[in-house]
């Protein structure tokens, strides 16, 4: 009888753990855009990042009201970005445009594209984005020109981020 009962206690913390993780990952990149938590380290750090300002890693969270919180390692040193963000959907091919309005550490607009590829949870973020407000001469790439099209494709692809999707 003892047996018993263990077994079904067993049971029941098994699939009562596989229900639960079901709940709570339900991400899905074409509908989800980039909404949900990722991080970029080492070399999946964009190079101009990592060679001009010393970034080592990024963490950032995209929550589904469309605010972020960014934050960037540099020597293990963090800064803090917090924002608005609005997404957009392509019509065509699989190039989003994203638009960011950080309010801290200080007021900066950003636009840019991202591509999500992989499958669950494997996903990873392709990501460039330029400062646009206060206006600094960059222009942002395009879901038509693709990765590398910062300011007319003279950045290369100097300024594309990858990021790892990090599931709940």
């Amino acid at each position: 009888m003892k047996k018993l009962i263990f077994i079904l206690i067993s049971a029941a913390i098994f699939f009562s753990g596989c229900k639960k993780s079901e709940e709570e990952d339900k991400y899905n990149p074409s509908t989800d855009g980039l909404i949900g938590s990722w991080l970029s380290k080492g070399d999946n750090v964009a190079e101009l990042l990592r060679v001009y300002f010393q970034v080592d890693s990024i963490t950032a969270v995209f929550h589904e009201n469309n605010t972020y919180n960014v934050v960037s390692y540099s020597g293990g040193t963090p800064t803090n970005y917090n924002g608005t963000f609005v997404q957009t959907k392509p019509t065509s091919g699989t190039i989003w445009t994203i638009k960011l309005l950080q309010s801290a550490p200080t007021s900066v607009t950003s636009e840019g594209i991202f591509e999500i590829t992989g499958k669950t949870p494997n996903f990873l973020l392709t990501y460039e984005v330029v400062q646009t407000e206060p206006n600094i001469g960059a222009t942002p790439p395009t879901p038509e020109a693709g990765f590398g099209s910062s300011n007319g494709g003279l950045l290369a692809m100097m300024n594309v981020q990858k990021f790892v999707y990090v599931p709940k």
